[in-house]
């Protein structure tokens, strides 16, 4: 059977952001600058939006859980506008998962508030495999699954022999992971990278499943470390690209030891309307490098574009253009 395009499973979710003049102290009262927008958000909605806007014709489909309720039909909605997009895998039970975005304007940070809803019961035993025609499996987020972190006595946990199954139906498998402020990434997420292709991660994220420190370390040191950290995740079992994402730049490791560094592109002033989603929008591009059979190199590359479109816009998709589109925009923005 050939297959082509990209299946991805997870987090399903409605964004409530705020954005705050500034982050408060524990007691202090905060200015929030205008009303609260909504939006979708998720690895399962970022993710496709922004490989639909880099590629209309790619097939993409989406499995996960929201409720049946205004802020599942809102995510359909979304969805709807994508014609390449297929939501038969959605499923509508208990409620639709939502995040408070609290955005620091002065800092562009993000602190996030998360209610689980439907996406706790996702657990991956209800995908139909046999329908399935995708040639990759993208998964997550890792952490904030509670049935795919659930354990597993032969797999240790459920996402592990999701991912397993993935691969045995002729699929290659992606994970990504949430920056969640825990101890739990020792321990839930190497069982999935036994069983993963693409590993597309951020530094924070990359530090704590490994131990190498990447996160508020001098600029030597980050230098020297992030090999090291590409190198332990291929040795918890990553077989393809090991990635990492971060303000200074794109990582990648392929199977063959191949380390590739690549700085991130300077923005015009005032460019930045919104930072939700820039990862997922990387987490794309790379994604569908790998798709089409790119390098390393060129994947991150379009990775680093596309991550940079969706900082255009507020919300995490609309900034991403066609994938010819943001390798022009990558070069205009003196790309290397």
């Amino acid at each position: 059977m050939s297959r082509k395009g990209i299946c991805v499973a997870g987090n399903l979710i409605v964004d409530v952001l705020y954005p705050l003049s500034n982050w408060p102290r524990r007691g202090e009262l905060v200015t929030i600058l205008s009303d609260k927008e909504m939006a979708g958000g998720g690895l399962a909605f970022n993710t496709p939006m922004s490989l639909s806007m880099l590629d209309e014709k790619l097939p993409i489909t989406i499995l996960g859980n929201i409720g049946p309720d205004a802020e599942g039909d809102q995510i359909l909605k979304y969805f709807a506008t994508r014609p390449n997009i297929n939501t038969d895998g959605i499923a509508r039970q208990g409620s639709t998962s939502y995040t408070l975005v609290l955005n620091d304007m002065q800092t562009m940070e993000r602190t996030f508030f998360q209610y689980r809803g439907a996406n706790a019961d996702f657990d991956g035993t209800t995908i139909p495999w046999e329908s399935l025609n995708a040639r990759m499996f993208h998964a997550g987020y890792i952490l904030l699954m509670d049935g795919l972190d659930a354990p597993d006595e032969e797999y240790g946990t459920k996402m592990a022999r999701m991912l397993h199954r993935a691969q045995q139906e002729g699929m290659k498998t992606s994970v990504d992971v949430v920056s969640e402020a825990s101890d739990r990434f020792r321990h839930i997420v190497p069982p999935a990278l036994k069983y993963t292709d693409y590993c597309i991660i951020n530094e924070y994220e990359a530090q704590q499943i490994t131990g190498v420190p990447l996160k508020d370390v001098e600029a030597d040191q980050f230098e020297q470390n992030i090999p090291k950290a590409l190198e332990a995740l291929h040795g918890f079992g990553v077989r393809e690209w090991a990635v990492i994402h971060c303000p200074q730049g794109g990582y990648g490791m392929d199977a063959q030891g191949q380390y590739i560094s690549l700085p991130s592109l300077r923005l015009p002033r005032d460019y930045v309307k919104g930072t939700t989603g820039a990862g997922d929008a990387f987490c794309a591009g790379v994604l569908y490098g790998a798709h089409e059979g790119m390098m390393l190199a060129d994947a991150i590359r379009l990775g680093t574009a596309s991550a940079a479109g969706s900082l255009g816009e507020k919300d995490t998709y609309s900034g991403v253009q066609p994938a010819d589109q943001m390798m022009d925009f990558y070069r205009r923005m003196g790309g290397v």
